[in-house]
């Protein structure tokens, strides 16, 4: 379809771009103290955009390729740009009452959001090498900007110059790979890449690439070992950009990585599995992939039991959960890609809630070590009863939306077969691992420090947002049937039969 064809089918995208301009333009006319109804702007518009994806799935036509086979529209990329808009307007949200931005202008820190919401549509939607690319680093550039958005704090500066400097190696890295897959197959497409890599007898080469491009997808969901940037960007970004890089770029690169190794590696739409890979790279991706999510979370897990900083430790936290996710991927199956999309729904509402803890608490002491912690859970019973509930829900204990996104991927891999049962005896060892620190925090909260008498309330809009974020934690847990049929019915990938 040429670029005129596909522009009705691009509306949400289109309308997106509008609303970016609109914010932008908008944004010269206010005052600084005024900047902030830049972000009314964006959540607004996002709720539109979100009502345009919903309608495009009641089309006839429920999967296409747009602007010559560049991007696609399908109820999968669909899932994963409604995730990131739900992560994208609660984080505005929070955004409007963070004390950390109140120095600066927050016009364009809302545009910034608002144009890595745009990357990551695209992230999800690339079917072409280029538009991966291109979609990678415009969420990039811009979470470079938004990282060291506070420019008058060392450790901002010092988060955006690491960002900066990993992300320029891993791109590098990544674009490399995406050369030679071009050179080898004289395509850019996906599918026409697999059918040159069947084809192929260059098999080193490819072998080459394709370590090169995943070493992309790994800095982007900060898997080992392309997980060094995280823990200093996290501590050092403003808590509102630790909470959304946590969590919409990692739905992200997970959807992209979903899409690349099922169409490239594996069937091309079928989702029948990794060890079915073509056989020109004659890599074992199940094993690697396997390998890579068991490195990680332990990793992980190990060192935020020596973090002091909660923003640190809920980096590694990151970083753990990172490989739970991954877990599923070497199945490449139906049942592995649905536990994985299940489980990252369940992870926006518990990681987003408590980051949203870590900002409240912030606000109150300016501080974000566990001593700025004790007590909390008396003084702020609000603060500290939805605090507790994320830390067990991200240890995966039930009945928590955790214990579901984890049961789902550990059924799934139970259901693969013997050779993955290794893997969950690895989760199951990180789970116990990790109830340490999440506890740990709770711990704090209610057995350290002086219980005080008076009792303090975050701001309502605040309040607000950590129920919003803790009601879905707990209801997921004992009812999750929404989530999962609205998971089943977003599991069709676009099929092109060359």
């Amino acid at each position: 379809m040429n670029n005129l064809q596909s522009l009705p089918y691009f509306y949400p995208e289109i309308l997106l771009t509008i609303v970016i301009l609109f914010a932008i333009i908008y944004d010269l006319f206010l005052e600084k103290e005024d900047s902030g109804r830049v972000g009314w702007v964006l959540i607004i518009g996002l709720v539109a955009v979100s009502i345009f994806i919903i309608n495009q799935n009641y089309l006839p036509y429920e999967t296409t390729t747009l602007f010559t086979e560049a991007v696609v529209v399908d109820p999968f990329a669909s899932f994963f740009k409604q995730v990131v808009i739900i992560s994208t307007i609660l984080v505005s949200l929070i955004s409007l009452y963070n004390n950390e931005l109140n120095d600066y202008r927050k016009g364009e820190y809302f545009a910034l959001l608002g144009i890595i919401t745009f990357g990551l549509f695209l992230m999800v939607s690339s079917v072409d090498l280029l538009m991966v690319y291109l979609s990678i680093e415009i969420v990039s550039i811009m979470s470079f900007v938004l990282a060291g958005y506070l420019k008058q704090n060392t450790k901002s500066n010092e988060a955006a110059l690491k960002y900066v400097v990993y992300g320029a190696f891993s791109s590098g890295i990544m674009l490399f790979g995406l050369s030679y897959i071009f050179g080898l197959a004289g395509s850019t497409n996906f599918f026409h890449i697999q059918q040159a890599i069947i084809s192929s007898n260059q098999s080193s080469a490819i072998i080459l690439a394709m370590i090169m491009i995943f070493a992309g997808f790994g800095y982007k969901i900060s898997a080992v070992p392309f997980h060094f940037w995280t823990p200093d960007v996290y501590e050092g970004s403003p808590s509102t950009i630790t909470a959304y890089l946590s969590v919409a770029p990692k739905a992200g690169a997970l959807g992209m990585m979903i899409r690349f190794f099922n169409q490239v590696l594996a069937d091309g739409g079928a989702i029948n599995g990794l060890n079915n890979a073509v056989s020109a790279t004659e890599l074992p991706w199940d094993n690697i992939l396997s390998l890579v999510a068991v490195i990680t979370m332990t990793l992980g897990n190990l060192v935020a039991l020596q973090q002091n900083n909660i923003k640190r430790m809920l980096a590694y936290s990151s970083i753990a959960h990172a490989g739970y996710m991954l877990l599923a991927m070497p199945l490449m199956s139906s049942d592995g890609i649905y536990a994985i999309m299940i489980y990252i729904v369940m992870y926006l509402f518990m990681n987003l809630g408590a980051f949203f803890v870590v900002i409240a608490i912030k606000n109150k002491t300016n501080g974000e070590t566990f001593d700025d912690y004790k007590g909390i859970g008396w003084e702020m019973p609000l603060v500290g009863g939805v605090m507790t509930l994320f830390m067990v829900s991200l240890t995966g204990l039930p009945p928590t939306s955790g214990f579901i996104g984890k049961f789902y991927i550990f059924a799934s891999l139970i259901k693969g077969g013997d050779s993955f049962y290794w893997l969950v005896l690895a989760g199951g060892i990180n789970s116990v691992i990790s109830l340490y620190y999440y506890l740990k925090v709770v711990k704090v909260m209610y057995f350290e420090g002086e219980r005080k008498d008076s009792i303090l309330t975050p701001p309502t809009i605040i309040s607000g947002l950590l129920l919003i974020t803790a009601i879905p934690t707990l209801i997921f847990g004992v009812y999750w049937v929404p989530i999962s049929d609205w998971i089943e019915s977003s599991m069709i990938f676009f099929i092109k039969t060359i």
